[in-house]
């Protein structure tokens, strides 16, 4: 007999995933959250709590102080370290593993999709575990500990800074590619965890929508709607994404995949 969860999945939702060609998901900072990863709109603690995220994240600010950008940011890397991927990030694993086509698009820079399991991502926003140099951009792996902070690009002597996209920069072109052609060809589109707010990425359920998809949107700022071919759901990824491959492949129950 199906759980609680699984009977509130919204009728024909479960179908639709079930008979999905293109699934397209596009993730944000929620589905973290559930995992222990504050916000950005979450105050900050400790010795940060007088700095707001949005003046520590911009080329202006890393230019007139990039010791304490880099030091922000080595705070924020140590705090996502040992932070584990929860049940949405798990059961969108199974999800690719289920459909014939599959891409992950996510405004999150931690990493967590990937450890998870996932392939098919593309993160819009960078990844706050690798580092770049300012000037060029060139990828850096690893370079000499010299005592600069932050540290020099050993390929040509910048300043390193964090491989993310700070407010004022545009978002990386081949990412914008890898969104649209997705757009154009999936059939349901998943907006997770994301209040929707910053575009280009806010648009996106609505162009979904606009090319026939049928579109989700989940997350704890919406009003419950079923309105097909848009359904919206108030509540958590890790408790509402298992429910729904439950619903859609009803032997996975039993699975393990909420643990």
């Amino acid at each position: 007999m199906p759980d609680l969860e699984t009977t509130l999945i919204p009728p024909g939702l479960a179908e639709r995933l079930r008979t999905a060609r293109y699934v397209a998901v596009l993730t944000g900072a929620g589905i973290s959250a559930e995992s222990g990863i504050p916000t950005f709109r979450d105050p900050q603690s400790g010795l940060w709590a007088n700095y707001r995220p949005e003046d520590l994240a911009t080329p202006a600010a890393f230019r007139a102080n990039p010791r304490l950008v880099w030091e922000w940011y080595a705070w924020r890397r140590a705090a996502v370290a040992g932070v584990v991927p929860n049940a949405g990030h798990r059961a969108l694993v199974e999800i690719e593993a289920r459909v014939p086509h599959f891409l992950l698009l996510t405004q999150n820079v931690d990493g967590l999709h990937q450890a998870a399991g996932s392939h098919a991502v593309v993160e819009l926003h960078g990844n706050i575990r690798r580092v770049k140099c300012f000037d060029r951009g060139h990828a850096v792996a690893t370079w000499a500990e010299a005592g600069d902070v932050p540290p020099l690009c050993p390929l040509c002597g910048s300043p390193l800074r964090p491989a993310v996209v700070w407010f004022g920069e545009s978002l990386p072109a081949d990412a914008l590619a890898r969104a649209a052609d997705a757009i154009a060809r999936c059939d349901l589109f998943l907006a997770l965890g994301t209040s929707l707010r910053v575009e280009p990425a806010a648009s996106l359920p609505a162009d979904a929508l606009a090319r026939g998809a049928t579109v989700l949107i989940l997350n704890r700022e919406v009003a419950d709607r079923v309105a097909p071919p848009l359904y919206q759901i108030n509540g958590l990824a890790g408790t509402v994404l298992p429910a729904l491959l439950e619903a859609a492949w009803p032997e996975m129950a039993g699975s393990g995949s909420r643990s």
